[in-house]
This record gives C-alpha cells, sequence and structure tokens, in this order.
C-alpha cells in the first residue's frame, strides 16, 4: 500500500484533518499537562469531598460538647460530672473504686 493508496482512505483524511488535529493535541494537553487539568480538578473533587466529611463530623462533635457544656451548668450535674470523671469527693467522703475481675487488664 503506497502514500497515494493511503491519501485516498476516508478515515486517513479525516485524522490528518487539521481541526481533528488541533481538537485532539488540546483535549490531550487540557486532560494531561495543563495546570488546571482533569486530573487536577479530580484530586481536588476527592479533597473537598473529604473535608466536607470532616466538617460534617466536627459540627457534630461541637454540638454534642455544647449540649454536655450546657448539662454542666446545673451544679448537681457539675458535681456528677467532677465525681465520676476526676474522682473528686466532699471532705468528710470517703470513695471505693469497685474493680471486677473480667475489667482489669492482665499482663501475658
Amino acid at each position: 500500500m503506497g502514500w497515494a493508496a493511503l491519501k485516498q482512505k476516508k478515515w486517513f483524511k479525516i485524522v490528518t484533518n487539521m481541526y481533528v488535529l488541533v481538537l485532539t493535541l488540546f483535549v490531550i494537553w487540557m486532560t494531561f499537562f495543563d495546570t488546571n487539568s482533569l486530573l487536577i480538578h479530580l484530586e481536588l473533587k476527592k479533597e473537598i469531598d473529604k473535608l466536607e466529611q470532616q466538617k460534617t463530623f466536627l459540627k457534630n462533635e461541637i454540638e454534642k460538647d455544647r449540649k454536655a457544656l450546657e448539662k454542666l451548668d446545673d451544679d448537681d450535674e457539675l458535681e456528677k460530672f467532677a465525681r465520676e470523671q476526676y474522682y473528686m469527693k466532699k471532705d468528710n467522703e470517703e470513695i471505693f473504686l469497685i474493680e471486677h475481675k473480667d475489667s482489669i487488664e492482665r499482663k501475658p
């Protein structure tokens, strides 16, 4: 098959069309090489999705903390929290910590 026969093929005429060549180069450039390429957009989209999930999680945590702080405004709740979390006691009290066998960590 010679050069003249190849030029007569319909697909060769389409592929060697100047507009098709420029469009193909443009698409390849924008997909892979440009600073705003499609690949970078996909990476940024994944990062945005991850940050949105983190934002939702942190908003939920803030709401939980806000409810806990509102609960601690009451003196009885504050005293209960201090006793449970920090083992605080009144001056005339004794505290007994009861541990069950299944709650004690054993060293091998």
